[in-house]
This record gives C-alpha cells, structure tokens and sequence, in this order.
C-alpha cells in the first residue's frame, strides 16, 4: 500500500471522477492508430495536447491540422505544447509559438511543459498565462510541473501537473496538504511504467490524492531516446473500460 498523506478530503476522495489528459502522442503520421482512437465515441477524455516539434513546427503540419480537427470536431479540447524550460524560455519566445499555435490550429488553450515550481518564478508564469488568456476565449491553461509546486500556482493555471514520472515513484507518493483546498479537477498525474497488474492501485491513488485527471502507460522513459507517452499504453481499452463514459468537467 503506498504511503499517503491524508488530507481533509476524507473518503470523498475516493468518489473522484477521473478522465484523461493525453500529454502528447507522436506525430500523426508515426502514431496514426493513437490518434485515431482519441475520438472514439465514449472515451473519458478531457483533453490532447498537440506537439508537432517540441511546439508548433516552424510551418504548418497538414497531418496535425486534420488530427486536431478531428478531435475539435469530436469536442475534445486541443492544447499547444510551449516548453518553458524551467522558466529559461524568453517571455517572446513563448508568445510566438503561442500565436502559431492559434494561427495554424485553432488551439484551445495550452500546456506549457517544464513549468518553473518554485514561488521567485511565479509572477513570470501569472504575466505568461495572462497574456496567453487575452489570446484565446476561455483559454485551458495547464502548468507542466511534474511535482507539487509553491501553492500560489494553483490559483495561476486552470490545471497543474503535480505528478509526472515512474510508477516505482507514484506507488509511494505524497500528496501536498495544500492541494486539499482545491477540488480534484485541478490536478493531473501522468504515471509511465505502470504495470497492467496495477492498474487498480493506481486509480485509488490518484482518487485518494484529488487528482481527476490521468494519463498511466506501461511504456517507460528511454533516458532521452524515447518519450513514454508518445504511444497508448497495451492496457488502454481496460482502463477506459473501467474509468466509465461520460466523465466531463
């Protein structure tokens, strides 16, 4: 059983209705059958995020634009991948790719990647997401952290990320006290490595810790060869089937 930390959410968390945030398949053209598969009719499914080129490509990709069509068209939202790098990315740099995005395909809002955690980073990230919320209606913003970051955060981005990484580590995790202020919508885990045989545990902790949004894939990190989540996991169709249909937010 994995060491948690109990929050104020009680038993309730267990009644935590989970859907999934794809962190970003291949290229269409290397990942046809992933991609097609996101629109299948019942998929608890919140929303994809599209990377062409670690960001939009430096032109517009004609397989990128029919996938995110595709997936608009099916009322999935689509979300552009800016890499802020830590906060290393130049504020210009981000706003670019922010409008290439929108120009080249109709995003929905967007996912920046390797957000910067710590609280000296975040009026950088607020005057960011502002900028990126004057470009888009009702813009989804998800902050890429990858652990739980400064609190402040929570009240920056429509989402954050507070767990990415191997199922050796998410089996033992601790969940932030502070997140217990926030419901269970504001949180995503992204879990690689997981085995098929754990996928129960996996789910209790996510609902145990608030987070209502999940992507877990038995493929692993290739210490920089290979992205984990670039394909669908081999157990994909069993753990739709027991997330359910109809999960919105």
């Amino acid at each position: 059983m994995p060491h948690l930390t109990r929050t104020t959410r009680g038993t309730a968390s267990t009644e935590v209705r989970i859907g999934f945030g794809i962190p970003g398949f291949a290229h269409p053209l290397v990942a046809p059958a992933e991609w097609s598969e996101l629109t299948r009719p019942g998929t608890p499914l919140k929303w994809v995020v599209l990377n062409v080129a670690n960001g939009p490509g430096e032109r517009p990709d004609p397989h990128c634009l029919e996938a995110a069509g595709r997936l608009r068209n099916a009322g999935i939202r689509v979300l552009g991948h800016l890499d802020t790098t830590y906060g290393a990315r130049a504020f210009g740099e981000l706003v670019s790719d922010a409008h290439r995005y929108l120009d080249w395909y109709q995003v929905d809002g967007f996912s920046l990647d390797r957000c910067p955690t710590e609280r000296a980073a975040l009026p950088e990230v607020r005057r960011t997401v502002t900028t990126l919320r004057a470009l888009v209606d009702d813009a989804h913003i998800v902050l890429g952290h990858g652990t739980h970051p400064y609190p402040g955060y929570a009240e920056t981005g429509d989402q954050l990320v507070t767990f990415a990484g191997p199922w050796s580590d998410y089996r033992w995790s601790q969940v932030a006290e502070w997140t217990a202020d926030y419901p269970p919508e504001r949180f995503c885990h992204f879990v690689h490595g997981m085995p098929r045989g754990h996928l129960d545990e996996a789910l209790r902790i996510a609902r145990w810790q608030g987070a209502s949004t999940i992507y877990f894939t038995d493929r692993v990190d290739g210490g920089g060869v290979g992205d984990p989540w670039e394909s669908m996991p081999g157990y994909w169709d069993e753990i739709v089937s027991r997330i359910g249909t109809g999960v919105s937010e």
